[in-house]
C-alpha cells in the first residue's frame, strides 16, 4: 500500500508562481514512477508532469513545458511541482499520482495510475 499526502497549492494571480508537494509513505519501494495530475471543473482528470524515480527522467505536457518544474527528493520520498507564470486555465485540483512501473516516455495516462493523493486547490485568477 503506498499513501500519498499533497500540501501546497492556494490562490495567486495570473504570472504568479506556486509550489504543491506530496509526501509518499508506506510501501513506497514499489514506486517507479509518480506524477501531477490535474481535473478542472467539468473536465477530464490530466496529466501535467512526471519523473522517473530511478533515472530522474522528466516529462511534461505541452501546456506545462518552460513553465512547471517536476522534482523528488528520494530521501525524503518528497515529489514536488514548481508552477510559474500561472495562467487561469491552470485552475484545477491537483493530484499526486505514482506508478508501480517506469515512465520512460512520457507522463502515464490517468487509467494506468495505481494510487493516487487526495488532491490540492490551485487557482489563478486573472
Amino acid at each position: 500500500q503506498v499513501q500519498l499526502a499533497e500540501s501546497g497549492g492556494g490562490s495567486v494571480q495570473t504570472g504568479g508562481s506556486l509550489r504543491v508537494s506530496c509526501a509518499a509513505s508506506g510501501y513506497t519501494n514499489s514506486i517507479y514512477c509518480m506524477g501531477w495530475f490535474r481535473q478542472a471543473p467539468g473536465k477530464k482528470r490530466e496529466g501535467v508532469a512526471a519523473i522517473a524515480v530511478e533515472s530522474g527522467r522528466t516529462h511534461y505536457v505541452d501546456s506545462a513545458k518552460g513553465r512547471f518544474t517536476i522534482s523528488l527528493d528520494r530521501t525524503k520520498n518528497n515529489l514536488t511541482l514548481e508552477m510559474n507564470s500561472l495562467k487561469p486555465e491552470d485552475t484545477a485540483m491537483y493530484y499526486c499520482a505514482s506508478v508501480s512501473w517506469n515512465c520512460f516516455y512520457d507522463v502515464p495516462k490517468s487509467e494506468q495510475v495505481e494510487n493516487w493523493g487526495q488532491g490540492t486547490q490551485v487557482t489563478v485568477s486573472s
